[in-house]
């Protein structure tokens, strides 16, 4: 088994707050999220607005970004998560 290295985070790019489904509550999402559906916690510069915060759901503080993932830009990201979503439905 390979362990791949963490990335830093693209600032702003938020693929991993829209492309994947959250079965957990959010603020303001109390039945958590579709896939493909806008977190609200995501401000107008795609950050999240509850990142450190005891309220984040633990599946978003687990996930770290790696360059397979996040690859070159966001598009790429979004299109590497949401396969991934179609692939555990």
């Amino acid at each position: 088994m390979t362990i791949e290295a963490i990335i830093t985070c693209r600032m702003g790019c938020a693929a991993c707050c829209i492309a994947p489904s959250i079965s957990s509550p959010i603020p303001e999402m109390p039945h958590g999220k579709a896939a493909g559906e806008r977190c609200v916690q995501l401000d107008t510069e795609g950050l999240c607005k509850i990142f450190g915060q005891p309220e984040r759901p633990a599946v978003c503080s687990s996930l770290k970004a790696t360059a397979s993932m996040c690859g070159a830009n966001a598009s790429e990201a979004m299109a590497y998560l949401t396969e991934l979503e179609r692939l555990t439905v």
